[in-house]
């Protein structure tokens, strides 16, 4: 056993080198790559933005907080917030009535 090699861990000169993509340039703007979840399926095709409902625009739009929400006139609150409001109001209550509850 003496003498042998060394064995070289894990890394290496090689595998610093960041990985060339295969995939074109004009393959990556065109398509959704690893959207594809179907075994004999493709990748889905970018649209234009026209082509999309308007409701995805706003997924990532930020939503008040119970706290902002308390603060509000709840009489003139839109719709959505009053909603929103109400189900975070809700769990709220819930989450303190089962803690009071766990301590007796």
């Amino acid at each position: 056993m003496a003498g042998g090699k060394a064995k070289k861990g894990k890394g290496g000169a090689a595998s610093d080198a960041p990985k060339q993509s295969t995939l074109s340039k004009e393959v990556k703007s065109t398509t959704v790559v690893g959207a594809n979840i179907l075994k004999d399926g493709t990748d889905p095709k970018i649209l234009p933005d026209s082509e999309y409902p308007e409701w995805l625009w706003h997924l990532l739009d930020k939503k008040p907080a119970l706290s902002e929400l308390r603060r509000k006139n709840i009489e003139t609150l839109p719709y959505e917030d009053l909603k929103r409001f109400v189900k975070l109001d809700n769990r709220s209550r819930i989450k303190e009535n089962n803690s009071t509850r766990a301590k007796n």
